[in-house]
């Protein structure tokens, strides 16, 4: 076929042209004197994404669900016992790799589509007044049902209950995309990776650690290899890594942080919110809804769409990209089937996700599901229209 394929799952997202040519390079020597100079610009550059001046960040050449791993091991003691909301499929994967590490988890469960207990989080904690439960588990941003978790209300929560338990977020699908407050949310481990808000290829994980964590590193007893931050931190002061990074993926962090700092953070989240309200308006005037079930939880980053009773949200999958080369994410586990997901994050604008709304409305309508052709990409082209930061000349 001819033309591109439209790629709006909520991760790997589209890659800018300046983050592939910063990466067409020849390989380099790791080791060599000049190559701290890469490695100390990207870890000075890298926490005022996640609005910190404290945090300390380490590069990984894994996955970003590999932080979840990382994160725990150096933190948290053997046997340990944590608590952890569970309320979608991100925050359940991220409960069992705590699991099978030998973590105990007290798990909350809550309806998918809704955000994380507060009330119970605080009761849990108050009732642990032994203070056993070392940390708190939390997904800020449920890729598989669109929920923005609210992390400053964790937090206070915690502080209710006057627990001195570490908090672990998950932030994959917002970081660099999303607000983001770790010093004033307190987080202790931000957990990411490359291929969402950092317009990357798959393969870095990016963990950020709280002073709290960088100062208790070395009285953890848990055994540590390949994701020993000790290692790291050790061998990153001198701008070097304990084992071969992914060298031509610092390059394209490089850029990509070069792209985040110029447009601006604020302007970036401010960007995210603009073309997610878009595609919201788009999704009403379909006559379906969202997977979130209150729009304070609706995520500026990925929308989980409830296909009609009777209907198969696999087969608009199917269609969308065998007969329009669109690419949409699939429901997850128990949403299988149930939901579409579009990703709105990264590199995008207003023309780029208005290609991929009509995409979505053809699908529905080969897959007999009845909306108004137009209807969704005239109502999303009317809210950024109306909040255009650009003005007519």
């Amino acid at each position: 076929m001819s033309g591109h394929h439209h790629l709006f799952i909520p991760g790997p997202t589209n890659v800018p042209e300046r983050v592939l040519r910063a990466m067409v390079r020849a390989q380099e020597d790791h080791r060599a004197a000049t190559f701290p100079t890469l490695t100390r610009s990207l870890l000075e550059r890298l926490p005022a994404i996640v609005g910190s001046t404290t945090a300390t960040p380490f590069l990984f050449a894994s996955s970003g669900s590999a932080m979840w791993e990382a994160a725990l091991i150096n933190t948290v003691n053997p046997g340990g016992r944590l608590l952890a909301p569970r309320f979608g499929q991100f925050s359940h994967l991220f409960i069992q790799t705590a699991e099978k590490l030998g973590y105990t988890v007290d798990v909350l469960d809550v309806p998918w589509g809704e955000g994380p207990p507060l009330d119970a989080i605080e009761a849990a904690l108050t009732a642990d007044s032994a203070h056993e439960i070392q940390g708190v588990l939390l997904v800020h941003n449920e890729t598989a049902t669109g929920v923005t978790s609210d992390v400053g209300a964790v937090r206070a929560a915690m502080d209710r209950a006057k627990h001195p338990a570490l908090l672990f977020v998950d932030g994959v699908s917002s970081i660099a995309s999303l607000h983001f407050a770790m010093d004033a949310w307190r987080v202790d481990c931000a957990i990411t990776g490359s291929q969402k808000g950092f317009m990357m290829p798959a393969g870095l994980g990016i963990l950020y650690c709280s002073p709290r964590v960088m100062a208790g590193l070395d009285a953890v007893r848990t055994p540590r290899a390949y994701f020993d931050l000790r290692a790291m931190r050790d061998n990153n002061v001198q701008g070097f890594f304990p084992s071969t990074p992914a060298t031509t993926l610092l390059w394209a962090l490089d850029e990509a942080l070069t792209m985040l700092h110029e447009e601006g953070m604020p302007q970036v989240i401010a960007r995210h919110h603009r073309l997610a309200e878009g595609v919201r308006r788009a999704v009403h005037a379909w006559g379906l809804r969202l997977c979130a079930t209150q729009p304070s939880l609706y995520s500026d980053t990925v929308s989980a769409v409830v296909v009609p009773d009777g209907a198969d949200a696999r087969r608009v999958i199917d269609i969308a990209h065998r007969r329009w080369q669109l690419a949409l994410g699939s429901g997850l586990a128990q949403l299988a089937g149930k939901v579409f997901r579009i990703g709105h994050l990264g590199d995008v604008n207003e023309l780029m996700l208005a290609g991929a709304l009509a995409g979505v409305e053809a699908a529905l309508l080969d897959a007999g599901i009845a909306v108004t052709p137009g209807s969704g990409v005239a109502a999303a082209t009317a809210s950024w229209r109306e909040t255009s930061p650009v003005a007519l000349g």
